[in-house]
């Protein structure tokens, strides 16, 4: 879960230092606003990064979120194939 904080932008410019230290930390997010309307998110640059990889994925395999709930439902209705494992194979 994320923790998001709003800030206006006067606001931000005074606290940057201490924004830019607080989003080091997992899921926290801060959006920017001008005349209380959003003009910018800030993060982390790794959570940056992870968030685009995460779109990849999503891009390379569109319909990955449909998939993941088929099988889920597979499992919880026991309609899956159980194969042996390689480890178990020597």
């Amino acid at each position: 879960m994320s923790h998001k904080n709003t800030l206006s932008i006067s606001e931000a410019r005074k606290r940057i230092f201490e924004i830019a230290k607080q989003v080091q930390h997992p899921n926290i997010i801060y959006t920017i606003t001008e005349k209380g309307s959003p003009k910018v998110v800030m993060m982390s640059a790794d959570e940056f990064e992870s968030w685009l990889e995460t779109l990849e994925v999503f891009k390379d395999f569109p319909d990955l979120e449909k998939d993941i709930a088929k099988h889920k439902q597979a499992i919880k209705s026991g309609k899956y194939k159980k194969y042996q494992l390689l480890d178990s194979l020597d």
